[in-house]
């Protein structure tokens, strides 16, 4: 690819919207799940009581559903980001491809 190619795609409205929503989703989403995460470890580190608990009568303590939880959260996280990238930033993507081949 040219440099002016280069320089009239960076220049491009739609790629500088691109370029920002999806960085600002992705460290959205990121700072969320490093959020859950710690938060789990530390909830292992300082909750210890809690998480050995049974639930009822059962031998399953509440740490299992709580892992489970911070997976399950992971999962519909990355979801998500498949949702919003296939709805709206591909779109945007293709809008720019489209104005560079002009």
């Amino acid at each position: 690819m040219d440099t002016p190619q280069v320089d009239r795609i960076a220049a491009d409205p739609n790629y500088q919207l691109l370029k920002s929503r999806r960085s600002r989703f992705g460290w959205t989403l990121s700072i969320i799940m490093l959020i859950v995460y710690y938060g789990y470890v530390l909830f292992i580190a300082f909750g210890k009581e809690l998480l050995a608990m049974p639930i009822g009568s059962s031998v399953i303590t509440w740490g299992i559903p709580a892992g489970f939880g911070v997976i399950v959260f992971t999962i519909l996280i990355t979801g998500f980001y498949v949702q919003r990238a296939n709805r709206e930033f591909d779109e945007l993507t293709e809008k720019v491809k489209r104005e560079a081949l002009k």
